[in-house]
């Protein structure tokens, strides 16, 4: 995994604010000395997109316990089972992945068993030949 340049990391830090407090990616592109159409082409990479996510993440992580209440609000107050399921699924007490387990029973073979029949056969063909 290669580092984000500096240019990139103060993009980010602009790209993950909310958009009234955002700068333009004009201005943005002209602080980090590169064109507009470079942020847009950051704005692609797995690497930039990974690292302005988890940065949006730490700029609201102080807001994460209001959110999660009022989900839990909402649910109830306004009875919205779309609601619910987001406050169960933020808990982890609801997913979509669907898990199987499988049981399988060590499976022995019989190598005596099958030398004797694998003799008996070629017996056989001996005996028609």
């Amino acid at each position: 995994m290669r580092a984000l340049t500096a240019g990139q990391i103060t993009a980010i830090q602009h790209l993950s604010l909310p958009k009234a407090e955002r700068p333009s990616v004009d201005k943005i592109a002209a602080e980090v000395g590169v064109s507009r159409s470079t942020i847009y082409t950051w704005q692609k990479d797995p690497e930039f997109i990974a690292e302005l996510k988890a940065q949006i993440v730490r700029n609201n992580v102080g807001d994460l316990p209001e959110l999660v209440g009022a989900l839990t609000r909402m649910a109830i107050d306004e009875k919205s089972a779309a609601m619910a399921k987001l406050a169960l699924q933020v808990h982890g007490m609801l997913t979509d992945k669907v898990e199987v387990q499988t049981q399988t029973s060590p499976q022995t073979t019989d190598i005596a068993a099958l030398k004797s029949r694998i003799e008996a056969v070629r017996g056989r063909q001996h005996e028609q030949a």
